[in-house]
């Protein structure tokens, strides 16, 4: 039996513990109002604090969530950009200069708050459809200099939509439970085990540009699972893939890899950017000085383990490449699957070198056909790829016309048949129909 003082004893650190969890509550729900201020000539801030930020505001991707991109001609910064949630829409908020809709009137030091903090200059705990919980990693330099380049923007009066959250999830004072039990606010230490390199593209990769923020999976209360990181994630009707050692394809993600994507959208192992991923190449890290996309490709690798699954690679990489050129080259009567891919696909994916050719993605080394739900490849057959997504100049036609659903599930399971040693996909019809309701229907090309 437990004794009275033991009893005594456990009530009291029970108590303790409450007493300790609700006054980090009550620092997390109660923040006083910083005073507005009085909107700031844009020439009061020196240039080069305003290129620093236009370059890490690039770097963090402001534009593409505070950019309203559904159907409505947006306005850069000027916000309404709607973020679905499981808990309903969030719509961003305006962060240009504008003194009544936007953040004209906020001081350095109501913004740093937000960044660090998550709290709207007003004192109202901010949703964590916002990064704060990436960006409270940054550097106070680093914060004033975005800070710098957003005030020195034209102002633009813009009133975003109203969040559809319904209650209990549209209190704001509830947001002081999810930082305490998920936010760790403060800049990022250097890791001494690793070197400067390795360390700036963790505080790239872990603050500005957030990167976990798409390709962690999400817990119950919409945060980052801490016992998953970079295990991949849903994310905009697409999937984020592994950026771990769990990451299924069959070469290795190197450092070299990593860079080539991150810095011009196209890796020649792996494929192009395409769908989420296009902007932050592009709009993004593209802004970025090279060392810095080199210190997060770095930091990547070693997340991925990249020198310990690289001896594999060779044979991998022949083995795509064998399957490859038999589809060019042999004759398939037999196999109706394969007749429609030579037909749709194998005049622009079929190599018959011993490596891939650059604009020519070779399939099996594509993370589409390797996740577990033929998303991202139902995605990109139905949208196609752009001239200014993946690789600069090189596009992809989109088949939303061209093939039905029923054909969509004959590649899909062909391919994954074919370029992979994973077990089929299930329920392709039907999963290509609802990435197909995800879409706009494109226009039909005009006959002649």
């Amino acid at each position: 039996m437990i004794g009275r003082t033991a009893i005594l004893r456990l009530a009291a650190g029970a108590v303790g513990l409450g007493a300790v969890a609700g006054a980090g509550f009550l620092a997390y729900a109660l923040h006083p109002a910083i005073a507005p201020i009085a909107p700031p000539a844009a020439t009061s801030f020196p240039a080069e604090s305003v290129e620093r930020g236009r370059v890490l505001a690039a770097g963090g991707y402001c534009a593409e969530c505070h950019t309203r991109r559904d159907g409505q001609p947006g306005i850069p910064l000027a916000g309404d950009y709607a973020m679905a949630t499981p808990f309903g829409t969030i719509y961003s908020s305006n962060i240009t200069p504008d003194a009544q809709t936007g953040i004209g009137r906020w001081s350095l030091e109501a913004f740093t708050r937000a960044m660090r903090y998550g709290v709207s200059r007003d004192g109202a705990n901010l949703f964590p459809a916002f990064p704060f919980d990436h960006f409270t990693h940054m550097t106070d330099g680093d914060i004033a200099d975005v800070y710098a380049y957003l005030m020195a923007q034209k102002p633009v009066h813009s009133v975003k939509r109203e969040n559809t959250l319904p209650f209990p999830f549209s209190m704001r004072i509830l947001q002081a439970g999810w930082k305490l039990m998920f936010l760790h606010p403060g800049a990022y230490q250097n890791d001494p085990a690793h070197d400067a390199q390795w360390n700036r593209g963790a505080y790239l990769a872990e603050g500005l540009s957030h990167c976990s923020a798409c390709h962690t999976p999400r817990n119950a209360m919409g945060a980052e699972k801490a016992s998953a990181p970079y295990d991949g994630a849903p994310v905009d009707n697409w999937i984020a893939p592994p950026l771990n050692a769990t990451n299924p394809t069959p070469v290795t993600w190197t450092e070299d890899e990593f860079f080539q994507y991150l810095r011009y959208g196209v890796a020649p192992l792996h494929g192009s950017a395409a769908g989420p991923m296009s902007p932050v190449v592009h709009g993004g890290l593209s802004e970025m000085p090279e060392a810095d996309v080199h210190a997060i490709a770095h930091y990547l690798a070693n997340i991925d383990h990249a020198d310990a699954r690289q001896p594999g690679d060779a044979r991998h990489l022949t083995a795509a490449m064998a399957t490859s050129t038999r589809d060019l080259t042999t004759p398939q009567t037999a196999d109706p699957d394969a007749r429609l891919y030579q037909a749709a696909c194998s005049a622009c994916h079929a190599n018959t070198g011993v490596r891939p050719v650059l604009g020519r993605p070779e399939l099996a080394l594509n993370n589409a056909l390797w996740l577990s739900e033929p998303t991202n490849l139902y995605q990109v057959i139905l949208r196609g790829i752009g001239t200014e997504e993946g690789q600069p100049g090189i596009t992809m036609p989109s088949f939303y016309h061209a093939l039905t659903d029923a054909d969509l599930a004959r590649l899909a399971a062909y391919l994954r048949r074919t370029r992979t040693t994973l077990p089929p996909w299930t329920d392709l019809e039907k999963k290509a129909a609802a990435v197909r309701a995800t879409l706009p229907a494109p226009p039909v090309a005009a006959s002649h």
